[in-house]
């Protein structure tokens, strides 16, 4: 279980930030996670576990390299549920069980792009002082699904803190999806996150059992930030 090498993305297709991030981390063993990836990828596990992580955001800024970022359109919540793989190479990357986002155009284009599993959902994102509030509900499969997050972010975690595991679950710069029936990868440059402690003050989710995995038992790693800006590169088919 290693962070893979940044390799930057010379020619992107989209331009993002992601601000406001917390992350939450559950371990679930692999053969539980492994039948609900496509045929190519396995679980990144280590000792029989792999980790699943929700990760909700404020998506913000995002536009084509060429063009100016539009009111409104360009910035929304959003909420992945995602886990870490590998894929036919051998090369590390994520894949996501769902991603729940409130504006429908991002949803339609990033489904018929990519077929990345997105949902449109109502969503809300608000944050004062150190506490930040997150709560999603889908419009639709199944409609309903959703979570409340209440999470405090805490001190920084100075550089010579930060661990193999702290890396490994921030630090991802492929995602895989399934394009026209092939296996595709996508990659992904962003600089190392600013990363702090935090704790989750209230969590209730559905989320993990509407992607097909069992409810996650104990409380997760959490990690926050206050975000980073990427550079997402071309589809490029594995097979």
């Amino acid at each position: 279980m290693l962070a893979p090498p940044m390799t930057e993305v010379r020619t992107a297709m989209m331009i993002q930030w992601w601000r406001r991030m917390t992350f939450l981390h559950w371990r679930y063993p692999a053969e539980v996670v492994g039948p609900l990836l496509p045929a190519g990828l396995t679980p990144d596990a280590e000792d029989g576990l792999v980790w699943v992580g929700m990760l909700p955001f404020l998506m913000d800024e995002i536009r084509p390299p060429w063009l100016p970022a539009l009111p409104w359109l360009s910035t929304f919540p959003e909420t992945n549920l995602r886990t870490y793989v590998r894929g036919p190479d051998g090369g590390a990357g994520i894949y996501f069980f769902s991603l729940d986002a409130a504006r429908l155009p991002a949803v339609v284009t990033a489904r018929a792009g990519l077929n990345l599993p997105y949902r449109w959902s109502r969503m809300t994102l608000c944050t004062a002082g150190d506490v930040t509030v997150y709560r999603g509900s889908r419009r639709y499969e199944p409609r309903g699904a959703g979570y409340r997050l209440r999470v405090r972010a805490g001190e920084l975690i100075p550089d010579a803190e930060l661990g193999r595991t702290d890396h490994f679950l921030t630090t991802q710069y492929r995602l895989y999806t399934v394009v026209a029936g092939r296996l595709t990868s996508v990659d992904v440059w962003h600089p190392p996150w600013v990363l702090h402690r935090a704790r989750v003050l209230e969590l209730e989710q559905d989320l993990t059992t509407a992607a097909g995995l069992p409810m996650p038992q104990g409380a997760p790693l959490v990690h926050s930030s206050p975000g980073v800006r990427t550079r997402i590169g071309l589809p490029r088919v594995i097979r």
